[in-house]
């Protein structure tokens, strides 16, 4: 059990959390220092919640809250040759259903969507009234007079990425949605078989099939993987309602690769998981994909019990679900101490020199010992009342972690164990990525972001997650080391040396290196974009988001002419910043990004059209009938 108050104010609406109310199509930036010819022609693009209305600041509000907004900056090639290189940044709203139906609705006076920070810390009738409330929203969405039909209630604001033609903003409470570089205009839904305005005439069904039920089984995790080979999407599905996870594989419509299946592959279940659980995002390796069954629930039944809907149950094991990429039923399931995993980094497949011992699936993610994360940035502070087995106790800490999991060999006396489970650092990592030349293969570098202040990952080290440093691991050489010189399972560390030691440090072979910014200065995820025709893996370039909070009023707020950059930093050296770009607004800080090539943005499929207030989604009415004001009062009354 947990005790959970609230925090009188919130920080998560303030400074440069707050929301901006300015959207842009693609303006010129002007810039300091060289771009790299490597970006020309593509374009770094950052998803984030961003809310419409940010009037009440009393309100249940978390910062995986919001609609979804995407800020990017096009490399756009100019000149009589096209070598020389204009940054553009332009931001755009999602267009999702409860976004189109919230702007211009006066109606409405707070989210349709129930605020995360309500479904972990609100009292039994808040949450009942919060999710009754959406339904009923989405319910009357349907009557004369309203701007828009909310058929799906998912805000898009969580990541992007690319996938044959399509680049698509995710999160997990519906489907993909395609949006058009470098314009940011949202095309439509995505259903794994094509998206809204696209010149198709298919009407097969994609995630989550038809029926009743299609509405929670299109749920998409905000993670999908693409393969870098095979290029094939794959994603689950995790819902409330049994068998609370399912997994679906989508080819490209052209595959390169001859081994892989031609046909798309929805809604597999994944046997095993007996409860709904907060499933964020998964592990993918060439062969195989792990899913998470951590003890985080994410369960409604909870709420007859007068419990919260979201909780964490530091008694209960985490499992994890090895099994071969196209084949969910042959899962085999391991099971280790209680932890929360919310970004993977990477996974690979080891085969074992041993004839008898099968082969090995090794992942690389950021392991908290606790929930604390999930509050703190819903102002909620929680304390563990109940005990705590010996066993099962450890200290507040987010680790980047690294797991080897060791899979029965069919015909041999082989079992599932974990025969790797420890920390690769002491330092609180988040936000991990990689070249995206090493995705699902084994590779040397992870780039994490990190603080070197009284604000991170870690709530027991400050209480508002801040970027003041980004990493450069070299978990190549942390896994050697470790498979060496075991540490102690689970509770055990290769680098236990804190944030200031490293920083310390001028060894040049030592394989952490830090980028600190200045002092008042904060970044954001980083995004890896590779040199073309590199010689290292490391050879490339980070690009993020930056705000230099001395720009905030003496109120902590931030000012109308606040404005954010966008560094480019050299990858192998993590101490040069080759070129700094001064947007003409600021970016708040928010969640995840990715690089679109220029030849990505070249190949994007054909659309007709875009998503807006187009009249065929609206169900205005000239004559305002008894209907028009039945939803008029009801919008009214339901705020």
């Amino acid at each position: 059990m947990a005790q959970i108050t609230r925090r009188p104010d919130n920080p998560y609406l303030a400074g440069n959390f707050a929301p901006v109310t300015q959207t842009r199509a693609l303006t010129p930036c002007s810039y300091t220092g060289t771009i790299p010819a490597d970006l020309a022609g593509g374009q770094y693009v950052r998803n984030g919640g961003n809310p419409i209305e940010n009037k009440d600041l009393g309100r249940d509000v978390h910062w995986f809250d919001g609609d979804g907004m995407l800020s990017g900056v096009l490399f756009r090639r100019t000149g009589k040759t096209g070598k020389e290189i204009v940054p553009e940044f332009v931001n755009q709203f999602v267009q999702t259903d409860v976004y189109l139906n919230a702007t211009g609705n006066a109606n409405l006076k707070r989210r349709v969507v129930p605020s995360i920070a309500t479904l972990i810390g609100g009292s039994f009738l808040a949450i009942c009234w919060s999710i009754v409330r959406g339904f009923l929203l989405a319910f009357i969405s349907r009557l004369p007079g309203s701007p828009f039909v909310i058929k799906k209630m998912s805000v898009a604001n969580t990541a992007v990425l690319y996938h044959d033609g399509r680049a698509l903003a995710t999160c997990e409470s519906g489907p993909p949605m395609r949006f058009q570089l470098p314009s940011l205009e949202t095309v439509g839904w995505f259903n794994g078989r094509k998206a809204e305005n696209e010149p198709t005439t298919t009407k097969e069904n994609g995630f989550g099939g038809d029926g009743v039920l299609s509405f929670f089984k299109e749920w998409t995790t905000g993670h999908p993987k693409v393969d870098p080979l095979t290029r094939e999407f794959i994603s689950f599905h995790a819902t409330t309602i049994a068998p609370f996870v399912e997994y679906s594989v989508i080819p490209p419509e052209n595959p390169s690769a001859a081994d892989i299946p031609p046909q798309p592959k929805f809604n597999l279940p994944v046997p095993g998981i007996k409860s709904p659980k907060m499933m964020h995002d998964f592990g993918v390796s060439r062969q195989h994909t792990i899913i998470m069954d951590l003890p985080l629930s994410l369960n409604p039944l909870k709420m007859l019990a007068g419990l919260p809907i979201v909780a964490y149950d530091k008694t209960e094991n985490s499992r994890f679900g090895v099994f071969p990429r196209h084949s969910p039923e042959q899962v085999q399931w391991f099971e280790t101490n209680p932890c929360v995993i919310f970004h993977t980094a990477n996974a690979w497949d080891v085969e074992s020199t041993d004839p008898k011992e099968g082969p090995s699936v090794c992942l690389v993610a950021c392991r908290h010992t606790s929930a604390s994360i999930v509050y703190e940035t819903a102002a909620l502070e929680i304390k563990e009342t109940g005990p705590i087995p010996d066993d099962l106790y450890e200290d507040e800490q987010t680790r980047l972690y690294y797991y080897r999991f060791g899979m029965e060999l069919p015909g041999s006396s082989s079992k599932p164990e974990i025969r790797s489970q420890w920390g690769l650092s002491a330092i609180p990592f988040e936000f991990p990525v990689l070249s995206p030349e090493r995705e699902m293969r084994e590779a040397r570098y992870i780039y994490c972001c990190s603080s070197t202040r009284s604000s991170s990952f870690t709530p027991g080290l400050g209480k508002v997650v801040k970027i003041t440093c980004l990493a450069k691991v070299d978990v190549g050489t942390l896994i050697k080391r470790g498979e060496e010189n075991p540490p102690e399972d689970v509770r055990g560390c290769v680098d236990c040396r804190p944030v200031e030691e490293v920083l310390q440090s001028t060894d040049p072979e030592d394989p952490i290196k830090l980028f600190s910014l200045p002092d008042g200065w904060y970044a954001q995820e980083a995004r890896f974009v590779p040199r073309v025709g590199g010689v290292s893996e490391d050879d490339g370039w980070l690009l993020t988001y930056v705000f230099d909070e001395s720009q905030l009023l003496a109120s902590g707020e931030c000012g109308e002419n606040a404005v954010s950059e966008l560094w480019i930093i050299d990858a192998i050296s993590m101490n040069d910043v080759v070129a700094k770009i001064q947007l003409p607004q600021r970016v708040p800080y928010g969640l995840h990004g990715a690089w679109f090539s220029e030849e990505e943005i070249a190949a994007q499929r054909p659309v007709s059209g875009y998503r807006g207030a187009d009249p065929k989604d609206q169900v205005f009415e000239h004559n305002r009938g008894l209907l028009w004001h039945v939803r008029d009062y009801l919008e009214k009354v339901l705020g």
